[in-house]
């Protein structure tokens, strides 16, 4: 194993950060990108710049009116975002298989890559990990309803479904966790040396 490999548990999620910000080519975001980190994997989602569409002329005299232009302009939202992000995508593929080579042997963890275009996110390449869980009776039956509901497919499908909604759902309170993971690493860090 090498030292770079045998130091990558090691790596802080700041210090990832850090690397992919200095190593991603000027120009590509329309701001920093947000880069998660976590024990398998490495998440880089850019901002891509807006695009300035023409204004469609006339004022909508009628509510109808009114909402098939906003249902046209939320239509002409969702091709640009999909047409943009598969222009970037294409245009920066050798760049990020580079770049997520580098990363993945430095720190030993997956790269995966997506962007924000339109308010719209498109995420190129992502890591499935299983999770190995166990489960009572009260859950699993909760995961079996929603399968038979068809809002999921299987019960890992269920489970990743449930894990999303909580993370939508508390976004705050997660964050809040998260900032006092950190303190309590920040003070690890700073203890008593042996």
């Amino acid at each position: 194993m090498s030292t770079e490999k045998g130091n990558a548990s090691g790596d802080s999620a700041e210090q990832v950060r850090g690397w992919f910000l200095g190593r991603l080519p000027d120009g590509w975001f329309a701001d920093q990108p947000e880069i998660q980190v976590d024990r398998e994997e490495i998440t880089v989602v850019g901002h891509l710049p807006p695009v300035r569409a023409a204004e469609a002329g006339s004022e909508a005299g009628e509510d109808t009116a009114a909402e098939e232009a906003a249902g046209s302009a939320e239509a002409a939202a969702d091709a640009i975002a999909a047409g943009r992000s598969r222009r970037f995508r294409e245009e920066t593929r050798e760049v990020r298989i580079g770049i997520a080579r580098e990363a993945e042997r430095l720190f030993g963890r997956k790269v995966s890559w997506g962007v924000v275009s339109e308010g719209r996110k498109v995420m190129f390449t992502t890591l499935s990990v299983p999770v190995m869980t166990r489960l009572r009776q009260a859950e699993r039956r909760v995961l079996d309803t929603l399968v038979e509901a068809g809002v999921a497919r299987s019960r890992s499908d269920a489970l990743a479904w449930c894990v999303r909604l909580v993370g939508e759902h508390e976004d705050s309170w997660l964050t809040a966790l998260r900032d006092a993971l950190r303190r309590v690493e920040q003070v690890r860090a700073e203890g008593p040396r042996s």
